[in-house]
């Protein structure tokens, strides 16, 4: 079986609050690589409370995004058709995410796992370090054509470090 895992395509992190021209520019791409998976796909949410001043990652980054209920949240409505199965998350990596392919790798050997998703150089890179640890022998592909960081530069640096790290490169940046 191979899984598709769609990291934060949500509307913040596309045209909203923390959104980019290069996350919007990607969306049609993360649309098609999704509409056309012949297996599983799991999204993962980024989710934070009214408290998110006060956290750390609020005290880094003043910018409220991606609370619980609000509009920016969703996933971009043009990807929620096939959001069946999401995966929120308080944090860049998701332990939860992990634990989930542990049990269905333990119910149907997993082949491969790909990711695709927003921010390459934040979540993407810290859940594809995360699944490397729960799932060792699993091949693990970015498709690079379906990320986009929070500037071209740290998208293609991310890239570079996950690389190092034995993680597949699909689509690089030239």
């Amino acid at each position: 079986m191979k899984v598709l895992i769609a990291v934060d395509l949500q509307s913040d992190f596309i045209d909203g609050a923390l959104g980019t021209p290069e996350a919007a520019a990607m969306l049609p791409a993360a649309l098609r690589r999704i509409r056309e998976f012949d297996g599983p796909v799991l999204f993962t949410r980024d989710t934070h409370g009214p408290d998110y001043p006060q956290t750390r990652e609020g005290c880094v980054l003043p910018v409220p995004h991606c609370i619980a209920g609000t509009d920016g949240w969703q996933i971009a409505p043009s990807l929620q058709p096939y959001a069946a199965e999401i995966i929120d998350k308080p944090t860049f990596g998701s332990t939860a995410l992990g634990e989930r392919l542990q049990a269905m790798n333990a119910q149907h050997p997993i082949e491969s796992i790909t990711l695709i998703g927003l921010c390459t150089d934040i979540c993407v890179i810290s859940n594809a370090l995360l699944l490397r640890a729960f799932l060792p022998e699993v091949p693990i592909t970015v498709d690079a054509a379906c990320c986009a960081g929070v500037t071209p530069q740290s998208h293609r640096i991310a890239l570079q470090a996950m690389r190092a790290c034995q993680i597949e490169i699909e689509n690089p940046p030239d």
